[in-house]
């Protein structure tokens, strides 16, 4: 009788309940020309990164693919380790998380997708495919027919003349009424209890909100961007947001809802960093990551050669760590 082989990796877990769908417009998207799925897919990633994938793989379009929806579905690994592995997984070319400018004219708005593909894919490759998605997702504006000639145009009704009507002047607003930066710092604590603030903290962080606002984001991504990826204690709430607020704060981008007087493109793709969500251009996230969340992880270990280093590599290295201990 022929004996199964144990598998390099856990099987994908089998959904014992509906897996939660993103809101219409959101979550996973499968890029297309994609090969029928395979035993050996994903035989060269580790094992958690494996498990992972598989998973991810087998996901209806349109899922919800933040880390906190992939956890509760994972039972080998939290939060944490799920987030790590979607770095990795977008650092090997399997996926790109993406905002994308959909509507037209004043009815516009962000939505946030991943990409997802089953072959593993360089740079080039992922920077091409975004800039076809956007070239197909622009809007196009068609000129109204003229009528045929042989059919009488009819003069409109001469509208009679309406004396001006005064409008009504908008209620003022309270003096003291809260900003949308404080509304979202003070709504951290309930999104997360590890960041909670006081009344004295919103105030103290707010103007460093209220930039990150003034650039176009929504307080959606502002809450996102500081909850995510959080450890597992934050001993100073405020230094931590502080800190989150000055280190990812996101390029000025101008807002794409009308096309450039120039006739220059709109670019209604915009690639985000896989584990911070900082949105640029494919080519200032190389592996959809930005500069910060790419460099090496210090807590990796470092292999030393048995001949022992030379003076030079030792403060090479030493300078090298000293440079991580100060991004984190």
């Amino acid at each position: 009788m022929a004996t199964k082989q144990p598998s390099p990796a856990p099987s994908t877990p089998a959904l014992s309940r509906p897996y939660p769908m993103a809101n219409p417009g959101y979550g996973k998207r499968s890029v297309p020309g994609q090969p029928a799925a395979r035993a050996d897919d994903f035989a060269l990633l580790p094992a958690r990164e494996r498990y992972v994938a598989g998973f991810i793989d087998h996901l209806p379009d349109g899922a919800a693919m933040d880390v906190k929806s992939l956890a509760k579905q994972l039972p080998l690994y939290g939060q944490q380790a799920v987030g790590s592995a979607l770095k990795a997984l977008s650092v090997a070319g399997y996926l790109r998380r993406v905002r994308c400018l959909v509507g037209e004219g004043e009815q516009v708005r962000w939505v946030f997708r991943t990409f997802w593909s089953r072959t593993a894919r360089d740079n080039e490759w992922w920077g091409s495919h975004l800039a076809a998605g956007e070239r197909e997702t622009a809007p196009v504006v068609a000129a109204p027919a003229a009528p045929p000639s042989w059919i009488p145009v009819e003069e409109p009704p001469a509208t009679p003349a309406v004396p001006q009507q005064r409008t009504p002047e908008p209620a003022p607003t309270p003096a003291d009424a809260p900003s949308p930066a404080y509304l979202a710092l003070a709504q951290l604590g309930r999104t997360d209890p590890r960041l909670a603030l006081s009344a004295a903290d919103c105030a103290v962080l707010e103007a460093r909100a209220a930039e990150w606002l003034a650039r176009g984001v929504t307080t959606d991504y502002l809450t996102q961007a500081l909850t995510a990826g959080l450890p597992p204690q934050v001993g100073s709430p405020v230094g931590f947001v502080r800190r989150r607020l000055d280190d990812k704060i996101p390029p000025r981008v101008t807002p794409a809802v009308v096309p450039p007087a120039s006739g220059g493109p709109v670019h209604r793709t915009m690639m985000e960093c896989t584990k911070c969500g900082v949105p640029g251009r494919p080519e200032a996230l190389p592996d959809g990551l930005c500069r910060s969340c790419g460099l090496p992880d210090p807590s990796a270990p470092v292999d030393l050669p048995v001949s022992g280093l030379a003076e030079s590599e030792v403060h090479a290295r030493a300078g090298h760590v000293r440079e991580l201990l100060r991004s984190r």
